[in-house]
């Protein structure tokens, strides 16, 4: 069994730019919470250090931009894999109920 770490790095180096094909629950989760848990760690360095960009931590910002374009690749793949078109990303336009459908949609199991 793969590590939490493991699976963000596979993400980076190997689909940074993939928006085609598929990703497995776990695999997305994995990503998902591992991108988490460094923005947390981030955020506190931010904290203590005082860096600040628009009314967020510098570190936080510059982390989050770095892996926006793998986090909507992985979600696009998830949704793929529930059997769902990666269009429906913009479904997170919708302010709260646009969320909450999204998340919906990546907890659902593979169709494949």
């Amino acid at each position: 069994m793969k590590q939490c770490k493991q699976y963000f790095i596979d993400v980076i180096k190997n689909q940074y730019f993939d928006f085609e094909g598929t990703t497995d629950v776990k695999s997305f989760w994995m990503f998902f919470g591992f991108s988490f848990l460094c923005n947390i760690a981030l955020g506190i360095i931010d904290w203590i250090i005082g860096w600040k960009i628009c009314h967020e931590g510098a570190l936080c910002f510059i982390f989050q931009l770095a892996i926006l374009l793998p986090f909507l690749g992985i979600g696009a793949r998830r949704l793929h894999d529930s059997g769902k078109s990666g269009w429906w990303w913009l479904i997170a336009l919708v302010p709260v109920i646009g969320w909450i459908v999204l998340i919906i949609f990546w907890i659902m199991p593979s169709k494949q």
